[in-house]
């Protein structure tokens, strides 16, 4: 029985990037909303324990790795670093604390509601919220969004035991550094968290079921991205897959064999991280009561961010589209401002990826496979970043960018980035091709002096031959 009622204009399901957005915009504009968030704290997956966490142990990985490496070079003697775990993850956990108090800030600034429990959809605009405590209140709302997110997706035959066999939130918090760990996926998060516990001192090997690393990535950067890594010092095993995992006294034991098929191995770690992605969570939302349901893979269909009910909406890594927090953060904008009665909009075209290793590799538009598969005619210029001034001076040459556009009118239909700083200079790259820019109006463009990003301006420029820094 419901201990309360409350009436809203929204209510949302999850505080995540997308749903906490989609609470503050809502509040922008006026509407009365309140944000279902079971967890203890505001940020879902992302601030608690996947983009926020990783990219803080990430940079403190990296800086490490600079000083054992770097410092001796720049002409610093520090001595010999250590790594003070205990204080690496009290800093991480510091910083993820502080972010999501800012958005508890914000959800009162912008007068948005957090229902602390856990919520499901009980009937045409309603949503019924139990509380840890076991209080049940039933919130009403004209419309409905759906913003659970995903969780980590298990591989058959790989059960996790916890310290031994983890996902990415186990990752994250490991008390001691592995001797040997072994990743289960090439993609994002394997790799991005590869290279902190590489950088750290294990011995890292990542086991991946494709031919090649970073699955949607432009294969020319893929092979280099690759080769950068093996360089660094982890070990790859592609077209690979896992059959078996087995918790034994040295450590867990998989077996391994080609994805193609062939003869059986065994490979031996003290941790494995299981990173094979991410699927969506609508575990117990009470989508029958409204007649919505899944598709095969788990995810709620749309149509403009409706689902098949009436009122009711759905974002974020739960809908099609890449799992990525920004893909949520547009959708939150543009789920409210359908239901506000404005023009919202998403254009899937231009969400960029982005990896945050050391080099960064990030992407926006058309693949050079892409637009073959197409029949798209392309002119291609690419850009070294050992021929960078800034990258040489900062010791970071690995790399290169690439700009992809229309033979006929010049548009830039794709631009991939493997260097120092890729995720922040993509963004220059999503304007261009916002304004459906030509290579030409980057490479008119006047960039400062000396800067990473001139290693775009120089790439547009090869797209008419005509780069002359290289």
């Amino acid at each position: 029985m419901a201990e309360a009622t409350a009436q809203y204009d929204v209510v949302i399901i999850g505080g995540g990037p997308g749903g906490y957005n989609a609470a503050i915009r809502a509040g922008q504009l006026g509407l009365t909303v309140a944000c279902v968030e079971k967890g203890d704290t505001l940020g879902g997956t992302c601030l608690n324990v996947g983009c926020m966490p990783s990219k803080a142990l990430l940079h403190a990985s990296e800086l490490f790795e600079i000083a054992n490496k770097e410092f001796g070079t720049l002409g610093i003697d520090v001595g010999t670093p250590k790594v003070n775990l205990p204080q690496m993850m009290k800093q991480k956990a510091d910083s993820v604390g502080a972010l999501t108090k800012g958005i508890e800030f914000l959800f009162k600034k912008n007068k948005a509601v957090w229902i602390k429990g856990k919520g499901k959809i009980a009937g045409a605009g309603k949503v019924e919220v139990t509380a840890a405590d076991g209080t049940v209140t039933i919130l009403t709302a004209k419309d409905i969004v759906i913003a659970t997110g995903s969780e980590p997706t298990p591989l058959p035959g790989v059960d996790f035991v916890e310290g031994k066999i983890i996902d990415s939130t186990g990752a994250l918090s490991l008390p001691a550094i592995p001797k040997k760990l072994i990743v289960i996926g090439a993609g994002v998060i394997g790799l991005e968290l590869g290279s902190v516990w590489r950088r750290l001192g294990a011995e890292v090997t990542v086991v991946e079921f494709l031919d090649k690393v970073g699955a949607g990535m432009d294969a020319e950067v893929a092979t280099a991205f690759q080769r950068g890594l093996t360089k660094q010092g982890m070990t790859f095993k592609m077209g690979t897959k896992v059959t078996s995992a087995k918790v034994a006294k040295d450590g867990v034991v998989l077996t391994l064999e080609p994805a193609a098929g062939g003869e059986v191995e065994t490979l031996t770690g003290d941790v494995v991280l299981v990173a094979i992605g991410r699927r969506p969570y609508t575990a117990g939302l009470g989508l029958e009561t409204v007649g919505i349901e899944t598709d095969k893979r788990g995810f709620l269909n749309n149509d403009h961010l409706k689902t098949g009910a009436a009122g009711v909406w759905v974002i974020g890594d739960v809908t099609h589209g890449p799992m990525l927090a920004h893909k949520a953060e547009e959708e939150a904008v543009a789920v409210i401002e359908y239901i506000a009665g404005k023009a919202g909009h998403v254009d899937y075209d231009l969400v960029p990826s982005v990896i945050y290793t050391g080099p960064e590799v990030a992407w926006v538009g058309k693949t050079e496979e892409q637009l073959k598969a197409a029949g798209v005619e392309f002119k291609k210029g690419k850009f070294p970043f050992t021929a960078n001034s800034r990258a040489k001076i900062n010791h970071e040459t690995e790399g290169f960018v690439k700009v992809l556009a229309d033979a006929t009118t010049d548009k830039v239909l794709g631009v991939h980035i493997y260097g120092p700083s890729a995720g922040e200079m993509i963004a220059e790259a999503c304007i261009a091709m916002a304004f459906g820019g030509a290579s030409e109006d980057i490479a008119r463009t006047c960039h400062a002096h000396p800067t990473r990003s001139e290693a775009v301006k120089q790439a547009a420029m090869g797209v008419e031959g005509w780069t002359m820094q290289a």
